[in-house]
């Protein structure tokens, strides 16, 4: 058994677990965090993506001594104040979403792409990055208007004030 320390969504947490015990196990089963779903365990699916110090990862690929000494920001991490996220409320109004089951790897992995390109997204990149999740009721086009919907909304102040 191993002691995991990490901090998730701000809140630093403690726990016992075998050695071999996923992230993503660690978050639903020793923390009770279940927006992390489990898709498929051989990081296909992407259901399973959290940000782990800013940066989003698989929860299914690392175990959760790996990760010990970490900040970790799950999809119930990303509100604040009941307000939703801006992606998770273009999500909402762009209608990508349908059974949910991808839906927070979809978010985690959005808001790491909008971070990540600072506002210069385009439709090819937002597929092309989106690669590594799977969905299987969208077809994928109302995510990345979504997406481009959150990153217009997320960079207008910005594009503005240059």
């Amino acid at each position: 058994m191993a002691k995991v320390t990490l901090s998730v969504n701000g809140r630093t947490v403690s726990g016992d677990c075998d050695d071999r015990t996923l992230l993503v196990q660690f978050i639903r089963e020793k923390l009770g965090l279940t927006g992390t779903h489990v898709g498929c365990d051989t990081t296909q699916c992407g259901a399973c993506v959290v940000h782990m110090d800013g940066k989003s990862i698989k929860s299914c690929s690392i175990l959760a001594v790996q990760a010990s000494g970490s900040e970790i920001t799950t999809i119930e991490g990303l509100s604040a104040g009941g307000e939703l996220h801006p992606v998770q409320a273009a999500f909402k109004e762009h209608h990508g979403l349908q059974c949910g089951f991808c839906t927070p790897g979809m978010v985690m992995t959005a808001v790491d792409m909008i971070s990540r390109h600072g506002g210069a997204l385009d439709e090819a990149t937002v597929r092309h990055e989106l690669e590594g999740n799977i969905c299987r009721c969208t077809g994928y086009h109302n995510i990345v208007k979504a997406v481009l919907a959150a990153n217009a909304e997320m960079h207008a102040g910005r594009q503005a004030a240059e």
